[in-house]
């Protein structure tokens, strides 16, 4: 059975408590049900920074006076001391940030805490400090993007001599530096880091002042406080600026694309692990409970696991949005879970993916192993391109001389000339200079290529935009 409270002060708290608009208490399962104040207290700095900023708002349009002004600030800036100390006491009737703030302050400094409100609406509140959280938040992942692309940047550039096989389908295909295999991860975490960086001013607009959803009654200065609190601007509409969660969706589809690309790094990682050409530190493996000889490459794996769940957060609350009326609905009260979570999972991940690589142990002679002489056949065909003959047909050569190979059970570049010209005349005694990865890898030196030149600039490239982060 669930169980009323009833007193004024009671489930409801001091601020709406019975005597109002409601006869009693709440449902305590209500209570439970509605509260949000167990996860929005991780916002407790931003609700009290825009309630000083208010406060001095509205003192600029006389609702309070000076004095007011600053004994609500005061008292505002003890609440914060608590909060900063770990010493702030939940209280029942503490609904959410904002009421808990509020409550506390009345405690301080007494009735006066009760002018705060005027001309404010939780709507627009949750709505200023959810936006001010976002983008500190982002602020801090774009820091975090810059020291993983930096390190994955530097640890491409120690290892720049080391060749690896390039594949498509799973099959191998062609040589490849491990460098440009690496920065090849590095890239799309760039675009990441630039589409976040994209987001940030859309995020950073102040919905304060929009009041319940149809605007503040008393005249305040909006653009005062937009520049109290570092906001680019103002939003445009007060019904929309109290039910737009369109920057919390853009971070969570964001959060999906970027985690995207690092399990596309793990599995990579995954895959040359069990091939024995890169080798995971102990300090981002586990072992079995049961085999004693296993040493599990788990971090890469949770990483590889963290992007389908980040999908499902973002299509999620898209999901909760697509269905709601004008202007604001207690359905936006679920923002909030995923979107902390999925900040806390982004850092968490780009912390471990930097740890993995700066410590990981690439292999050159197993990654060389990897390398077959057919991976060089298109080079076969390029060979007979700078003789004149049209690709079409080098290709159609290149192929026949692979199918000679197989069919006598022999490497490729064991083929001997006199086999070679028994295909095409063409071939002559230099075709033979064909079969060496290193200049093969070194032809490739048009920009964003695998030569050693042009990985050299992706590393340079990369490493200037992460200092911009």
């Amino acid at each position: 059975m669930s169980q009323q409270t009833d007193d004024a002060g009671g489930a409801r708290g001091g601020l709406f408590g019975a005597g109002g608009r409601f006869k009693g208490g709440t449902d305590a399962i209500m209570e439970k049900f509605n509260e949000s104040i167990s996860f929005d207290k991780r916002m407790w700095k931003q609700d009290i920074q825009g309630s000083i900023a208010y406060a001095k708002a509205i003192e600029k349009v006389g609702i309070i006076t000076a004095e007011e002004r600053d004994q609500i600030v005061e008292g505002l800036g003890k609440v914060s001391e608590e909060w900063a100390a770990g010493k702030f006491e939940i209280k029942p009737g503490d609904e959410d940030i904002h009421t808990a703030n509020e409550r506390r302050l009345t405690e301080i400094i007494g009735a006066v805490a009760g002018k705060l409100h005027t001309g404010r609406s939780r709507n627009d509140q949750v709505a200023t400090d959810t936006r001010l959280w976002v983008v500190e938040a982002e602020r801090d992942i774009l820091k975090d993007m810059g020291t993983l692309l930096e390190a994955g940047a530097e640890f491409a550039r120690k290892h720049i001599d080391i060749l690896m096989a390039g594949y498509t389908h799973l099959q191998p295909a062609q040589p490849i530096r491990f460098s440009h295999w690496l920065m090849s991860h590095m890239t799309p975490l760039m675009r990441d880091a630039d589409r976040l960086r994209d987001m940030i001013p859309r995020a950073n607009q102040c919905p304060l002042g929009s009041g319940a959803l149809a605007g503040n009654a008393f005249g305040v200065d909006r653009e005062f406080l937009a520049k109290e609190l570092g906001f680019d601007g103002v939003t445009d509409n007060s019904l929309d600026s109290v039910c737009d969660r369109d920057f919390v969706v853009e971070f969570l589809m964001w959060h999906a694309l970027m985690l995207t690309h690092l399990s596309q790094l793990a599995e990579d990682l995954i895959i040359n692990n069990l091939l024995k050409c890169v080798e995971m530190s102990d300090l981002y493996a586990t072992g079995s409970s049961l085999m004693p000889q296993k040493k599990n490459p788990d971090a890469l794996e949770l990483l590889r696991g963290k992007a389908g769940i980040a999908l499902g957060k973002a299509v999620g609350l898209t999901a909760t949005l697509k269905g709601l009326p004008r202007a604001y609905n207690k359905d936006l009260q679920e923002d909030k879970v995923p979107l902390f979570e999925a900040v806390d999972t982004v850092k968490d991940c780009l912390a471990i993916a930097t740890g993995v690589i700066v410590t990981m142990t690439p292999h050159p002679d197993n990654l060389m192993k990897a390398l077959c002489p057919e991976m060089l056949a298109t080079d076969l065909a390029d060979y007979l391109v700078r003789k004149g003959v049209p690709f079409r047909e080098t290709h159609h050569i290149s192929g026949a001389c692979v199918r000679l190979a197989e069919e006598k059970k022999v490497s490729i570049d064991t083929l001997t000339l006199e086999q070679l010209q028994g295909i095409d005349s063409r071939f002559e005694a230099d075709v033979m200079n064909v079969w060496d990865y290193e200049v093969s890898v070194e032809r490739k030196s048009s920009i964003g290529g695998t030569s050693k030149k042009t990985v050299l600039d992706q590393i340079e490239k990369c490493i200037a935009f992460a200092r911009t982060l």
